[in-house]
Protein backbone atom coordinates (compact mmCIF):
# COMPACT_ATOMS: atom_id res chain seq x y z
CA UNK A 1 0.00 0.00 0.00
CA UNK A 2 1.29 3.58 -0.93
CA UNK A 3 0.49 5.76 1.39
CA UNK A 4 0.29 9.98 0.48
CA UNK A 5 0.78 12.79 2.83
CA UNK A 6 -2.87 13.04 3.16
CA UNK A 7 -3.01 9.15 4.69
CA UNK A 8 -0.37 9.72 6.68
CA UNK A 9 -1.58 12.90 8.17
CA UNK A 10 -4.87 10.89 8.70
CA UNK A 11 -3.62 8.30 9.95
CA UNK A 12 -1.63 10.16 12.26
CA UNK A 13 -4.83 12.38 13.38
CA UNK A 14 -6.54 9.48 14.67
CA UNK A 15 -3.89 7.92 16.43
CA UNK A 16 -3.41 11.17 18.51
CA UNK A 17 -7.20 11.49 19.12
CA UNK A 18 -6.97 7.94 20.63
CA UNK A 19 -3.61 8.56 22.68
CA UNK A 20 -5.79 11.90 23.81
CA UNK A 21 -9.07 10.73 24.63
CA UNK A 22 -7.10 7.82 26.29
CA UNK A 23 -4.95 10.38 28.76
CA UNK A 24 -7.85 12.19 29.35
CA UNK A 25 -9.92 9.71 30.87
CA UNK A 26 -6.96 8.45 32.60
CA UNK A 27 -8.16 7.01 35.95
CA UNK A 28 -11.04 4.90 34.02
CA UNK A 29 -8.36 3.93 31.12
CA UNK A 30 -6.62 1.25 33.11
CA UNK A 31 -7.04 -1.25 35.79
CA UNK A 32 -9.87 -4.42 36.23
CA UNK A 33 -12.84 -1.97 35.04
CA UNK A 34 -11.67 -0.28 31.98
CA UNK A 35 -13.82 2.71 30.68
CA UNK A 36 -11.68 3.85 27.54
CA UNK A 37 -13.77 6.39 25.62
CA UNK A 38 -10.67 6.29 23.00
CA UNK A 39 -11.33 2.67 21.92
CA UNK A 40 -14.70 3.68 20.43
CA UNK A 41 -11.92 4.83 17.20
CA UNK A 42 -11.47 1.07 16.80
CA UNK A 43 -14.90 1.20 14.73
CA UNK A 44 -13.17 3.29 12.16
CA UNK A 45 -11.33 0.04 10.86
CA UNK A 46 -15.17 -1.15 9.87
CA UNK A 47 -15.11 1.84 7.45
CA UNK A 48 -11.50 1.54 6.11
CA UNK A 49 -8.77 -0.87 7.07
CA UNK A 50 -5.49 1.37 6.91
CA UNK A 51 -6.92 2.89 10.65
CA UNK A 52 -5.41 -0.61 11.80
CA UNK A 53 -2.12 1.13 11.70
CA UNK A 54 -3.09 4.09 13.47
CA UNK A 55 -5.21 2.37 16.63
CA UNK A 56 -1.93 0.14 16.86
CA UNK A 57 0.15 3.12 17.26
CA UNK A 58 -2.04 4.73 19.63
CA UNK A 59 -2.82 2.18 21.50
CA UNK A 60 1.28 2.00 22.27
CA UNK A 61 1.36 5.19 23.19
CA UNK A 62 -1.35 5.60 25.42
CA UNK A 63 -0.06 2.44 27.01
CA UNK A 64 2.81 4.56 27.53
CA UNK A 65 1.34 5.48 31.11
CA UNK A 66 -0.17 2.51 32.20
CA UNK A 67 0.46 0.89 35.94
CA UNK A 68 1.30 -2.17 34.21
CA UNK A 69 4.09 -0.86 32.16
CA UNK A 70 5.99 -3.13 29.16
CA UNK A 71 3.15 -5.88 29.80
CA UNK A 72 0.21 -3.08 28.99
CA UNK A 73 2.28 -1.90 25.93
CA UNK A 74 2.72 -5.38 24.53
CA UNK A 75 -0.30 -7.00 25.67
CA UNK A 76 -2.20 -4.46 25.50
CA UNK A 77 -1.37 -3.28 21.72
CA UNK A 78 -1.72 -6.73 20.91
CA UNK A 79 -5.68 -7.25 22.28
CA UNK A 80 -5.97 -4.18 20.43
CA UNK A 81 -4.37 -5.17 17.32
CA UNK A 82 -6.07 -8.32 17.31
CA UNK A 83 -9.73 -7.11 17.71
CA UNK A 84 -8.78 -3.99 15.01
CA UNK A 85 -7.62 -6.63 12.65
CA UNK A 86 -10.98 -8.56 13.18
CA UNK A 87 -13.37 -5.77 12.88
CA UNK A 88 -11.57 -4.68 9.22
CA UNK A 89 -12.75 -7.64 7.95
CA UNK A 90 -16.08 -7.71 9.30
CA UNK A 91 -19.30 -7.24 7.81
CA UNK A 92 -21.55 -6.60 10.53
CA UNK A 93 -21.02 -3.49 13.05
CA UNK A 94 -22.41 -4.78 16.10
CA UNK A 95 -20.46 -8.00 15.54
CA UNK A 96 -16.84 -6.39 15.27
CA UNK A 97 -17.88 -4.43 18.25
CA UNK A 98 -17.46 -7.28 20.17
CA UNK A 99 -14.38 -8.37 19.69
CA UNK A 100 -12.38 -5.24 21.58
CA UNK A 101 -14.71 -6.85 24.29
CA UNK A 102 -13.82 -10.55 24.04
CA UNK A 103 -9.91 -9.59 23.13
CA UNK A 104 -9.37 -7.23 25.92
CA UNK A 105 -11.42 -9.37 27.89
CA UNK A 106 -9.23 -12.16 27.95
CA UNK A 107 -5.45 -10.73 27.01
CA UNK A 108 -5.69 -7.97 30.06
CA UNK A 109 -7.75 -9.64 32.28
CA UNK A 110 -5.06 -12.21 32.78
CA UNK A 111 -2.56 -9.66 32.86
CA UNK A 112 -4.12 -7.61 35.73
CA UNK A 113 -4.61 -10.95 37.13
CA UNK A 114 -1.39 -12.56 37.18
CA UNK A 115 0.53 -8.49 37.94
CA UNK A 116 -1.62 -8.39 40.79
CA UNK A 117 -1.75 -9.99 44.69
CA UNK A 118 -5.39 -10.07 44.75
CA UNK A 119 -7.70 -13.41 45.84
CA UNK A 120 -10.01 -12.75 43.38
CA UNK A 121 -10.54 -15.29 40.54
CA UNK A 122 -8.71 -14.62 36.86
CA UNK A 123 -12.83 -14.62 35.58
CA UNK A 124 -13.39 -11.51 37.69
CA UNK A 125 -10.97 -9.83 36.22
CA UNK A 126 -11.73 -10.98 32.90
CA UNK A 127 -14.95 -10.37 33.17
CA UNK A 128 -14.45 -6.75 34.58
CA UNK A 129 -12.62 -5.33 31.66
CA UNK A 130 -14.57 -7.04 28.96
CA UNK A 131 -17.66 -5.05 30.35
CA UNK A 132 -15.93 -1.78 30.39
CA UNK A 133 -15.06 -2.45 26.63
CA UNK A 134 -19.06 -3.71 25.97
CA UNK A 135 -20.43 -0.63 27.40
CA UNK A 136 -17.75 1.66 25.89
CA UNK A 137 -17.49 -0.35 22.31
CA UNK A 138 -20.53 -2.52 21.86
CA UNK A 139 -22.92 0.04 23.36
CA UNK A 140 -22.01 3.77 22.91
CA UNK A 141 -19.81 3.61 19.79
CA UNK A 142 -22.40 1.16 18.04
CA UNK A 143 -24.92 3.55 18.80
CA UNK A 144 -22.33 6.33 17.54
CA UNK A 145 -21.35 4.93 14.45
CA UNK A 146 -25.23 3.43 13.78
CA UNK A 147 -25.82 7.15 13.73
CA UNK A 148 -22.51 8.57 11.89
CA UNK A 149 -23.10 6.21 8.85
CA UNK A 150 -26.44 7.91 7.96
CA UNK A 151 -23.61 11.17 7.45
CA UNK A 152 -22.16 11.42 3.97
CA UNK A 153 -19.63 14.33 5.10
CA UNK A 154 -18.93 12.36 8.27
CA UNK A 155 -18.06 9.32 5.41
CA UNK A 156 -16.29 11.54 3.51
CA UNK A 157 -13.94 12.98 6.51
CA UNK A 158 -12.87 9.56 7.17
CA UNK A 159 -12.34 8.33 3.71
CA UNK A 160 -14.59 5.34 4.78
CA UNK A 161 -14.06 2.87 1.42
CA UNK A 162 -15.71 -0.64 2.78
CA UNK A 163 -18.85 -1.01 4.73
CA UNK A 164 -20.83 1.94 3.71
CA UNK A 165 -23.07 0.87 0.79
CA UNK A 166 -26.28 -0.26 2.72
CA UNK A 167 -27.28 -0.21 6.69
CA UNK A 168 -27.55 -3.48 6.55
CA UNK A 169 -24.35 -4.03 7.94
CA UNK A 170 -25.64 -3.20 11.45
Amino acid sequence: MKLKIKDITRLAIVAALYVALTYVSYPFAYGYMQFRISEILVLLCFFRKDYIYSLTIGCILANLLSPYGILDIIFGTLATLISVILIAYSKRLFLASLYPAIFNGLIIGTLIYYTTESPVSIFFYMGSVAFGEFIVVSIVGYIVFRYLIKKPKFLSIIEANQNVETNANF
